[in-house]
């Protein structure tokens, strides 16, 4: 949530970051103001009638002293009564307006973040890995797993309906490996393994931002009013929820290993084939907890983590920085990491790593004592690290073989206990 003194303070500069993400959101910000001063206007008033009560309270308690009727100035307490219990109503009605339009309002770009519409004005930072030559026609990944015997999309469907998938014998020991070989990697980069909820209170997804804009891209269990997660983010980062932390205890570095669960509304059409679009993924996801002034040297340092796990698993990789326009809805400032699809000859996101910075906590109410004694607001920042299902669609296809088999990388021999997979 934006801070909104920054609103009153600097409308004009809020006006102007916002649209660069999008030319409608500058309107949300008058909302705000006119709401705002509604609400100041009214409490304005009730203190004027506040007083104006008080002084009439004071001179019935005079009256009566001196013996004189107080019927007619009583009556006018309960009218200003009267009034006051309206205005507060008001207050309450105009201040719940104000606090859904602030909802809406995404986070500001950082002042360093490209300014562009969509993905087509993303810039490419870095690459690594040249992709290979296939002396043959690289299969895509869906192929590949079919012919294997590891991915089956039939019987995914026949159990919950399109965009699900049965990962099975190898598949599964490799998403496993993959998993573990992640988490172990991270826990060595001075991460904590947490394992969290799979199902949160809506308050927990209002505190990162999937509420109240992706309300339709979540699972919903009506009964017991809890939502399956759509990433490990929205637990982690809700872990210091309310709580005041010391200047100590920063930075926290957290990773947990959760299924996740997204309807993808608006995906419909794309990624129809293959594992790369699900309804259910597993993910392995990286959380920060930061000082304020240090947030964009560790948004650097959770790059380079996710980055890490590519280079040891030898797939071929790029970072872009995402621009105004593409940015999620709670990012200051996001790279992603786009991994290579030899069968598509592109490169695909495998990893998203963004800077909330104050956004989230403000959300949550998570602040921290600095070494002055004031209260201020930790940074966040979340990525992934990585995508597990679109890591082993990677590495079937920049392990593929010409006979169907695949290698399997290096560092994951140990988990598998074999260096191929092969047809049995």
């Amino acid at each position: 949530m934006i801070d909104i003194e920054l609103i009153r303070k600097k409308p004009d500069y809020v006006k102007e970051r916002l649209a660069t993400r999008d030319e409608s959101l500058p309107n949300l910000v008058d909302k705000v103001l006119e709401l705002d001063r509604r609400r100041r206007s009214i409490i304005t008033k009730v203190e004027a009638l506040r007083a104006e009560r008080n002084k009439k309270s004071k001179e019935i308690g005079m009256l009566k002293r001196e013996g004189k009727d107080t019927g007619s100035i009583e009556a006018q307490v309960r009218e200003l009564k009267e009034k006051i219990e309206s205005l507060e109503k008001e207050r309450e009605e105009v201040e719940e307006s104000l606090r859904k339009v602030l909802l809406q309002i995404p986070n500001l770009p950082h002042e360093s973040v490209p300014v562009g519409e969509d993905e087509g004005d993303n810039v490419e930072v870095r690459r690594w890995g040249e992709p290979k030559d296939f002396p043959f026609e690289p299969k895509p990944h869906w192929e590949i797993g079919e012919k294997l015997g590891i991915l089956d999309f039939k019987r995914g469907a026949s159990l919950a309906g399109s965009r699900f998938t049965v990962v099975k014998g190898w598949g599964a020991t490799l998403e496993r490996a993959l998993i573990n070989f992640m988490l172990d990697l991270h826990k060595e980069k001075g991460y904590i393994e947490v394992i969290p909820p799979h199902l949160v209170k809506e308050d927990i997804l209002l505190g990162t931002g999937q509420l109240p804009k992706f309300e339709e891209d979540l699972y919903k269990c009506e009964r017991d009013q809890l939502y399956l997660i759509p990433t490990a983010e929205v637990p982690l980062t809700n872990l210091f929820r309310d709580e005041i932390l010391s200047e100590e205890d920063l930075p926290i570095y957290l990773t947990a290993y959760t299924p996740c669960y997204r309807r993808e509304a608006g995906s419909h059409g794309k990624d129809v084939r293959g594992i790369i679009r699900q309804h259910q993924f597993n993910k392995v996801e990286l959380v920060k907890i930061v000082h304020p002034d240090s947030s964009y040297d560790e948004l650097e340092g959770l790059v380079r983590d996710a980055e890490e796990v590519l280079k040891l698993l030898g797939l071929p990789y790029r970072v872009v920085e995402l621009c105004t326009g593409d940015l999620g809805f709670s990012a200051a400032k996001t790279y992603d990491i786009e991994v290579w699809f030899p069968s598509q000859g592109r490169y695909r996101e495998v990893s998203s790593c963004s800077n909330c910075e104050d956004f989230q906590a403000r959300r949550m109410r998570t602040r921290f004592k600095d070494s002055s004694g004031r209260k201020r607001f930790v940074h966040t920042l979340n990525g992934s690290g990585l995508a597990v299902g679109r890591t082993l669609a990677a590495i079937l296809e920049n392990y593929q073989r010409e006979d169907g088999s695949v290698e399997v990388p290096e560092v994951l021999r140990d988990y598998l206990k074999t260096d191929v997979i092969k047809l049995s």
